[in-house]
């Protein structure tokens, strides 16, 4: 059947009815009704009020490669028509799995041959938990079962996820993180370390890492992991020396290194995946959104040598696995967004033409008084909102700062997301120069107008 036409209000008081949304205070739905988007095409989505809204975060993270590919819808159908399910357990495989696992293998750093097929990324870092378990357990050390992680990380909203997590709300509502999750700091120089040179806390912060291993037993860590770059805590860019540090010390007391690279995969950053970008060697990679570019659900880890030799040596079953893992139209539309990705050059072109102007353009706004700090790293960003650029005063809680700058962008056509008090942007990869300028024009007309409201001049 087709979807009925209906009005705003009419979607509205269907959805407060009916449907619970994720992250969401349920209250709100009710209260306010919900923003209905009906359709999307390039770098925009509309409203079913005919709205055009530029969206400034790739849906969520994840359009990269813009909406309306009629390539992708293509593959999805083939495939449909030809096996539109089948699983990956009990020693069976099927094409589409088998090309894009290869195909990925492609455009990884040469020690990493394996994907293991999830729906998500929450998925993908309950994956990660079992693997790392299942590796040190066949190496006869099963004692090594604690994973580090860091504060205002974010790695997925299921239980093992969201403990990897450094929300402590999230661990409220669940009395988690479960155990032998452990948190350190963030490398947040404008946050935390904003008196100190940004090389000195990068290091000092990346340091953390080796203190908590020392206190905890070399022989009972099992691995770190981390975002290259921190996105839903607020586009988190680290100093220079973090990562290198990082894997010196993962390096030196023998732990896997896990860069999780939901976000940062796939072109975000300019290259392929974040690892690429700081240079390290992870052992883990955990992926999702970009993978599709949002269009259908699918995740996966991509595994290094070190720890696929150990797993396949194993006797035993690997007791983990999804219904969908490998599901064979999500992979067929991931394998049309990655020839698209390739053939177009849309990583070449975040490299060498979006990321550059992006981060002069949005730059231009750390001159607002509003703004503390703008920091880009390829099409991700963040602009702080202060109360006084000088001393870094931050508006009380009840100010509702970000939220505000929020409502006026939606209102204005755009797109932002708030998190805590700064406003954050990862527009689609495919985003032009001219849809550059109309983002930042759209978020200086945001802020003033937030700016208004708070009283600040």
């Amino acid at each position: 059947m087709s979807i009925p036409a209906r009005t705003r209000q009419e979607w509205q008081a269907l959805d407060a009815q009916h449907n619970l949304h994720p992250f969401t205070t349920f209250k709100e739905i009710v209260d306010k009704g919900s923003r209905i988007i009906n359709r999307a095409d390039g770098v925009y989505i509309y409203d079913v009020d005919g709205n055009r809204i530029l969206d400034g975060m790739s849906g969520l993270w994840c359009v990269n490669i813009g909406y309306g590919r009629e390539e992708l819808v293509q593959a999805a159908a083939r495939q449909m028509r030809e096996l539109p399910f089948y699983n990956q357990f009990f020693q069976c495989s099927h094409p589409p799995a088998i090309e894009l696992a290869r195909q990925l293998t492609e455009i990884t750093q040469p020690h990493i041959n394996h994907v293991f097929f999830t729906g998500s990324g929450s998925e993908s870092n309950d994956t990660v938990l079992r693997m790392v378990w299942r590796y040190w357990s066949v190496l006869g050390q099963p004692e090594r079962r604690i994973v580090i992680s860091r504060k205002n990380g974010y790695h997925g909203s299921t239980l093992g996820g969201a403990s990897l997590g450094g929300f402590g709300v999230v661990h409220e509502q669940f009395f988690g993180p479960i155990p032998n999750i452990v948190h350190i700091g963030q490398p947040y120089w404008y946050g935390e370390g904003a008196d100190q040179d940004p090389a000195a806390f990068g290091l000092a912060r990346a340091r953390e890492l080796e203190a908590k291993i020392l206190e905890l037993g070399p022989d009972k860590v099992a691995a770190f992991i981390g975002e290259p770059v921190q996105g839903a805590g607020g586009v988190i860019v680290p100093p220079e020396t973090y990562w290198p540090e990082i894997q010196r010390i993962c390096d030196k007391y023998g732990i896997l290194l896990i860069t999780d690279e939901v976000i940062c995969g796939f072109g975000r950053l300019g290259s392929w995946f974040g690892a690429d970008h700081y240079g390290v060697k992870p052992d883990l990679m955990p992926i999702a959104k970009g993978l599709t570019s949002g269009y259908i659900p699918l995740g996966g880890v991509l595994v290094g040598d070190r720890v696929a030799g150990v797993l396949k040596r194993d006797d035993d079953e690997f007791f983990h696995g999804f219904t969908y893992s490998g599901h064979p139209v999500a992979c067929a539309v991931a394998a049309e967004n990655l020839r698209i990705l390739r053939e177009e050059k849309i990583v070449e072109h975040v490299r060498d033409t979006a990321a550059p102007y992006f981060a002069e353009r949005m730059s231009e706004l750390a001159e607002h008084p509003l703004v503390g700090e703008v920091r880009t790293r390829g099409l991700m960003g963040a602009i702080e909102l202060v109360r006084n650029k000088a001393t870094r005063e931050r508006f009380p809680a009840e100010a509702n700062a970000a939220m505000t700058c929020r409502e006026h962008c939606f209102r204005n056509g755009l797109v932002m997301r708030a998190v805590a008090q700064s406003m954050i942007v990862a527009p689609p990869l495919v985003i032009t120069r001219a849809e550059i300028d109309e983002l930042v024009d759209k978020a200086r007309r945001c802020l003033d107008l937030t700016a208004r409201d708070l009283g600040v001049h």
